[in-house]
Protein backbone atom coordinates (compact mmCIF):
# COMPACT_ATOMS: atom_id res chain seq x y z
CA UNK A 1 0.00 0.00 0.00
CA UNK A 2 1.50 3.67 -0.84
CA UNK A 3 2.05 6.34 1.69
CA UNK A 4 -0.20 8.32 -0.28
CA UNK A 5 -3.26 5.78 -0.04
CA UNK A 6 -2.26 5.27 4.09
CA UNK A 7 -2.49 8.85 4.41
CA UNK A 8 -5.92 8.76 2.37
CA UNK A 9 -7.43 6.41 4.34
CA UNK A 10 -5.58 8.02 7.81
CA UNK A 11 -7.44 11.49 6.96
CA UNK A 12 -10.91 10.52 6.57
CA UNK A 13 -13.44 12.38 9.05
CA UNK A 14 -14.20 8.65 10.59
CA UNK A 15 -10.66 7.77 11.15
CA UNK A 16 -9.44 11.30 12.11
CA UNK A 17 -12.60 10.45 15.15
CA UNK A 18 -10.69 7.43 15.70
CA UNK A 19 -7.40 8.54 15.94
CA UNK A 20 -8.29 10.56 19.10
CA UNK A 21 -9.76 7.26 21.01
CA UNK A 22 -8.09 6.38 24.04
CA UNK A 23 -7.14 2.85 23.66
CA UNK A 24 -6.42 0.81 20.63
CA UNK A 25 -5.41 -2.96 20.87
CA UNK A 26 -2.14 -3.66 20.12
CA UNK A 27 -1.32 -7.21 18.19
CA UNK A 28 2.23 -8.38 17.89
CA UNK A 29 4.27 -11.92 18.03
CA UNK A 30 5.29 -12.59 21.29
CA UNK A 31 9.11 -14.57 21.84
CA UNK A 32 7.74 -17.89 21.97
CA UNK A 33 5.89 -17.29 18.74
CA UNK A 34 2.24 -17.47 19.58
CA UNK A 35 0.24 -13.59 19.38
CA UNK A 36 -0.39 -11.26 21.70
CA UNK A 37 -2.99 -8.47 21.59
CA UNK A 38 -3.53 -6.00 24.08
CA UNK A 39 -5.23 -3.14 25.13
CA UNK A 40 -3.06 -0.12 25.34
CA UNK A 41 -3.04 4.29 25.52
CA UNK A 42 -2.14 5.99 22.41
CA UNK A 43 -1.40 9.47 20.52
CA UNK A 44 -1.58 9.91 17.16
CA UNK A 45 0.43 12.37 16.56
CA UNK A 46 -0.66 13.22 12.60
CA UNK A 47 1.92 10.83 11.14
CA UNK A 48 2.79 7.82 13.74
CA UNK A 49 0.81 6.05 16.58
CA UNK A 50 2.92 6.50 19.74
CA UNK A 51 1.88 4.35 23.26
CA UNK A 52 4.38 4.11 26.27
CA UNK A 53 5.45 1.55 28.55
CA UNK A 54 7.70 0.65 31.38
CA UNK A 55 11.44 -0.34 30.58
CA UNK A 56 10.65 -3.47 32.02
CA UNK A 57 7.61 -4.71 30.23
CA UNK A 58 7.57 -8.18 28.63
CA UNK A 59 6.65 -7.19 25.30
CA UNK A 60 9.62 -4.99 24.46
CA UNK A 61 11.68 -8.45 24.27
CA UNK A 62 9.01 -9.40 21.72
CA UNK A 63 9.14 -6.26 19.39
CA UNK A 64 12.82 -5.86 19.23
CA UNK A 65 12.78 -9.41 18.18
CA UNK A 66 9.85 -8.34 15.65
CA UNK A 67 8.72 -5.09 15.49
CA UNK A 68 5.67 -5.88 13.04
CA UNK A 69 2.63 -5.18 14.69
CA UNK A 70 -0.99 -4.17 13.83
CA UNK A 71 -3.62 -1.78 15.97
CA UNK A 72 -7.46 -2.32 15.43
CA UNK A 73 -9.36 1.10 17.13
CA UNK A 74 -13.09 0.37 17.26
CA UNK A 75 -16.49 1.74 18.52
CA UNK A 76 -18.41 -0.33 21.13
CA UNK A 77 -21.62 0.65 18.85
CA UNK A 78 -23.49 -1.27 15.64
CA UNK A 79 -22.59 -0.67 13.51
CA UNK A 80 -19.24 -0.42 14.54
CA UNK A 81 -16.79 2.05 13.03
CA UNK A 82 -13.50 0.26 12.93
CA UNK A 83 -9.78 1.42 11.91
CA UNK A 84 -7.39 -1.49 11.29
CA UNK A 85 -3.36 -0.29 10.64
CA UNK A 86 -0.22 -2.43 10.18
CA UNK A 87 3.28 -1.08 11.03
CA UNK A 88 6.45 -1.42 12.16
CA UNK A 89 7.70 -0.12 15.41
CA UNK A 90 10.97 2.05 16.82
CA UNK A 91 11.84 1.73 20.60
CA UNK A 92 12.58 5.24 21.89
CA UNK A 93 13.91 4.71 25.44
CA UNK A 94 13.54 8.16 27.02
CA UNK A 95 14.34 9.60 31.03
CA UNK A 96 11.33 10.91 32.92
CA UNK A 97 7.73 10.21 31.26
CA UNK A 98 7.25 11.21 28.18
CA UNK A 99 5.08 14.11 27.07
CA UNK A 100 2.79 11.88 24.89
CA UNK A 101 1.99 9.34 28.12
CA UNK A 102 0.80 12.57 29.98
CA UNK A 103 -0.86 13.28 26.92
CA UNK A 104 -2.94 9.95 26.08
CA UNK A 105 -4.04 9.28 29.88
CA UNK A 106 -5.07 13.49 29.97
CA UNK A 107 -8.89 12.55 28.91
CA UNK A 108 -10.24 10.26 31.85
CA UNK A 109 -12.88 11.97 34.05
CA UNK A 110 -9.80 13.56 36.69
CA UNK A 111 -10.88 16.59 38.65
CA UNK A 112 -7.23 18.84 38.57
CA UNK A 113 -6.51 17.46 42.27
CA UNK A 114 -6.77 14.08 40.84
CA UNK A 115 -4.77 15.02 37.48
CA UNK A 116 -1.96 16.40 39.81
CA UNK A 117 -2.14 13.42 42.35
CA UNK A 118 -1.90 11.00 39.32
CA UNK A 119 0.74 12.78 37.72
CA UNK A 120 3.19 12.87 41.10
CA UNK A 121 2.08 9.26 41.17
CA UNK A 122 3.38 8.58 38.39
CA UNK A 123 6.51 10.26 38.01
CA UNK A 124 8.06 8.81 41.31
CA UNK A 125 6.95 5.18 39.62
CA UNK A 126 8.80 5.61 36.39
CA UNK A 127 12.31 6.89 36.27
CA UNK A 128 12.09 6.47 32.67
CA UNK A 129 9.86 4.77 29.63
CA UNK A 130 10.02 3.15 26.62
CA UNK A 131 7.87 5.09 23.86
CA UNK A 132 6.47 2.61 21.12
CA UNK A 133 6.26 4.27 17.90
CA UNK A 134 4.34 3.05 15.31
CA UNK A 135 4.76 3.93 11.45
CA UNK A 136 1.83 2.62 8.84
CA UNK A 137 2.62 0.84 6.31
CA UNK A 138 -1.18 -0.31 5.35
CA UNK A 139 -4.24 0.58 6.68
CA UNK A 140 -8.09 0.22 6.31
CA UNK A 141 -11.09 1.80 7.61
CA UNK A 142 -14.67 -0.40 7.73
CA UNK A 143 -17.84 2.09 8.57
CA UNK A 144 -20.11 -0.49 6.98
CA UNK A 145 -21.27 2.65 5.31
CA UNK A 146 -18.57 3.54 2.46
CA UNK A 147 -16.23 0.36 3.28
CA UNK A 148 -16.89 -2.97 4.36
CA UNK A 149 -14.80 -5.68 5.53
CA UNK A 150 -12.84 -7.28 2.57
CA UNK A 151 -15.10 -10.61 2.67
CA UNK A 152 -18.18 -8.89 2.52
CA UNK A 153 -17.25 -7.49 -0.80
CA UNK A 154 -16.19 -10.00 -2.02
CA UNK A 155 -19.83 -11.60 -1.21
CA UNK A 156 -21.19 -8.46 -2.46
CA UNK A 157 -19.41 -8.85 -5.95
CA UNK A 158 -20.51 -12.97 -5.99
CA UNK A 159 -24.04 -11.84 -5.34
CA UNK A 160 -24.10 -9.11 -8.29
CA UNK A 161 -22.62 -12.15 -10.76
CA UNK A 162 -25.36 -14.43 -9.60
CA UNK A 163 -27.94 -11.50 -10.23
CA UNK A 164 -26.14 -10.74 -13.21
CA UNK A 165 -26.22 -14.41 -14.54
CA UNK A 166 -29.79 -15.10 -13.52
CA UNK A 167 -31.50 -11.73 -14.72
CA UNK A 168 -31.46 -10.09 -11.47
CA UNK A 169 -33.01 -11.96 -8.66
CA UNK A 170 -30.40 -13.39 -6.72
CA UNK A 171 -33.33 -14.96 -4.11
CA UNK A 172 -34.91 -18.65 -5.29
CA UNK A 173 -38.53 -18.39 -7.17
CA UNK A 174 -40.87 -21.08 -6.05
CA UNK A 175 -40.22 -23.50 -8.55
CA UNK A 176 -36.40 -23.54 -7.47
CA UNK A 177 -37.00 -23.85 -4.18
CA UNK A 178 -39.69 -26.67 -4.42
CA UNK A 179 -37.53 -28.01 -7.21
CA UNK A 180 -34.47 -28.24 -4.76
CA UNK A 181 -36.43 -29.50 -1.83
CA UNK A 182 -38.10 -32.29 -3.72
CA UNK A 183 -34.33 -33.76 -5.24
Amino acid sequence: MTKDRITEILNRPSSQEMLTRDLCRLAYVAKDGTPRSIPIAFAWNGEQAVMCTSKNAPKLASLRQNPNVAITIDTEVHPPTILLIRGSVELDEVDGIPEEYLEMNGSYGMTADQRVEWEAEVRSLYDGMVRIVMTPTWAKLIDFETTLPSAVEELIQQRAERQRRTGGSSVPSDETRASTSTS
